[in-house]
């Protein structure tokens, strides 16, 4: 009988949404990337070529950041029903997703080290196996792009402003391809010049402009994912909406309020409520209902005397 009456309050934490469409073709990316990889630093050394080597060896670190992406929907998977995830396993994308950034971040550097490198200490290049390769690798990065073209859009807003539930993990996937077909091209580019105008010095110079714009990606991708994992208050409209709602009502107040991503597009809410008439907690919940982000609220209810709350 006891559980009969209280099963109406319980609830579980499982706020992970489905990712099983984005896990597979991470699985896919993965061994695309892996057979490129293999491929560049075979031929790299059957052509004594070092910047195919090089590339083939730089291509790993995608293949590690694809791994990572999709450990990381394997983990939030497998765990979401574990209770000891207090607010289910979405952050665990979101860590792939920053995990990830830092990787990229460590390309970027590398690159330019590289390329300043190369800058002052030019070494001799196979043009012809080169642009050739480079070529193939172009190709493997659009066709991966097309992988994942529809799973990194920005989801909806709710119409609220609020965050979108953008895939970070996915995006984190998306940005290393496209860092490495920015590199690609500009690579390309480098070569073609080299080979027919003699302009040795414009490969480690795309060197520099391509680590420039993978440091971009970056850092933004560090921002996006690491407000959330540190649980700093997203800067949307949502808290004003809440106070909003609650202190509609003449003497009522909100005393305490904080508001934190639980994962993408996922908000969880603590209310501390003074009020002079105060109602059930699922009143006040009512108030949040258009609100589908916001998954879990903690309201807390204090009782003033008139005058106190308003």
């Amino acid at each position: 009988m006891q559980d009969k009456l209280l099963k109406p309050f319980r609830h579980d934490h499982d706020y992970t949404p489905e990712r099983g469409d984005s896990e597979k073709k991470t699985r896919r990316l993965v061994l695309l990337t892996a057979a490129m990889m293999v491929f560049e630093i075979l031929a790299g050394w059957r052509f004594h070529s070092m910047a195919l080597l090089a590339d083939g060896w730089h291509m790993s670190t995608h293949v590690a950041a694809f791994l990572i992406t999709a450990a990381a929907y394997a983990i939030s998977r497998r765990h979401r029903q574990d209770s000891s995830f207090c607010f289910g396993t979405g952050k665990i994308d979101v860590l792939g997703g920053y995990t990830s950034a830092v990787l990229l971040g460590v390309v970027a550097v590398f690159m330019a080290a590289e390329s300043v490198l190369r800058l002052f200490h030019p070494l001799p290049i196979h043009y012809n196996e080169s642009i050739a390769i480079g070529c193939l690798g172009l190709c493997v990065n659009v066709a991966s792009a097309l992988l994942l073209k529809h799973g990194h859009g920005h989801g909806d807003s709710h119409g609220h402003g609020h965050a979108g539930e953008m895939d970070l993990n996915l995006k984190a996937a998306y940005v290393h391809i496209l860092a490495d077909a920015v590199t690609s091209l500009l690579a390309i580019t480098a070569l073609v010049a080299g080979k027919f105008l003699g302009w040795v010095w414009m490969d480690p110079v795309m060197g520099i402009i391509g680590s420039g714009v993978v440091a971009q990606w970056s850092w933004v991708l560090l921002r996006d994912t690491s407000v959330i994992l540190i649980d700093r208050t997203p800067q949307t409209d949502l808290k004003d909406e809440i106070r909003k709602a609650v202190e509609s009502e003449e003497g009522t107040s909100i005393v305490d309020l904080h508001v934190w991503q639980v994962g993408v597009g996922q908000f969880s809410a603590i209310v501390s409520i003074a009020a002079e008439n105060p109602r059930t907690p699922e009143y006040y919940r009512k108030k949040f209902k258009e609100h589908a982000e916001l998954l879990h609220v903690t309201i807390e209810i204090h009782a003033v005397p008139r005058g106190v709350a308003s």
